[in-house]
């Protein structure tokens, strides 16, 4: 369980050119958006034995500094609250690749076979100042950041997706 997440958040054009560590499939949906959003995750790993995990999350307010608190949840926790959530869930393949300061960047494909498909990247921070000095990598574009801007979030990508259903 960690209590806060300091990220930085970009819109890019694809998956980054690079060998990538991991892949993951990940389903997730949104219980609550305001005041904070409550979303539950399932994550798998193709093409190995290992088990899905399945996660509650609690995230409040703000865009680069935030409290996050992440728990384990069982398949029948998660069967029970899928049904009770507060707009459609999407899918995301998210590929792990290691930067050359050692970081983790984070590059998920979004809903991948709807028309709304997009990619994104996100960097992890273990401290403001860290988030607020990082530079990406030369040769590595990550595109247009939108890590303070409204609405780049995944719960405001799902929440838009219930309002036009």
């Amino acid at each position: 369980m960690k209590n806060q997440e300091i990220e930085r958040k970009w819109m890019t054009e694809g998956f980054p050119d690079l060998p990538f560590e991991s892949e993951e499939l990940q389903t997730q949906g949104y219980l609550a958006f305001d005041p904070v959003t409550v979303r539950i995750r399932k994550v798998e790993w193709p093409g190995t034995d290992r088990p899905a995990a399945r996660f509650i999350t609690v995230k409040g307010g703000g865009t680069l500094a935030r409290t996050e608190v992440e728990l384990p949840m069982d398949q029948g926790q998660f069967d029970a609250l899928w049904p009770l959530l507060a707009a459609p869930g999407a899918t995301k393949r998210l590929r792990r690749y290691k930067l050359p300061d050692g970081r983790e960047l984070e590059c998920s494909h979004v809903d991948e076979t709807e028309p709304t498909a997009f990619f994104y990247a996100e960097v992890e921070f273990d401290s403001l100042a860290e988030a607020e000095a990082f530079d990406p990598p030369a040769g590595l574009s990550l595109g247009r950041e939108v890590t303070d801007e409204p609405g780049q979030s995944m719960s405001a990508y799902c929440r838009a997706k219930g309002a036009e259903s």
